[in-house]
């Protein structure tokens, strides 16, 4: 099975998930680290679908930047995350049995 972690490794929990992953037997692991590689609208529109989620689920409202999307559309808040990754909630994970938002990392388990 291939897993693809959508990762900051500055964060504990993206770090406790892709240890989940890289301890599973039979997962081959892509990392993203997406604050340099971050995703296209596309994709994450995609990522969100896939997960059930809403973009503004998928915000990462610690940010201060978060506060100015507050009452931004589903659309602004992907163009926004788009320009500056680091609103985006991590640590995503795909597989091919769907997409999860893991926090927390154990909730990586419902797609391996």
């Amino acid at each position: 099975m291939k897993a693809t972690i959508f990762h900051n490794p500055n964060c504990g929990t993206s770090r406790k998930t892709l240890a989940i992953l890289e301890e599973t037997p039979g997962v081959e692991v892509e990392v993203i680290q997406y604050l340099k590689t971050p995703p296209s609208r596309e994709r994450l529109a995609a990522l969100y679908a896939r997960a059930g989620i809403t973009p503004r689920e998928g915000l990462r409202t610690k940010q201060d930047e978060a506060k100015a999307l507050l009452d931004a559309s589903d659309d602004a808040i992907l163009d926004a995350m788009v320009a500056n990754p680091v609103l985006i909630e991590r640590p995503l994970v795909e597989t091919d049995k769907g997409v999860r938002l893991c926090r927390p990392q154990d909730k990586v388990r419902e797609i391996l």
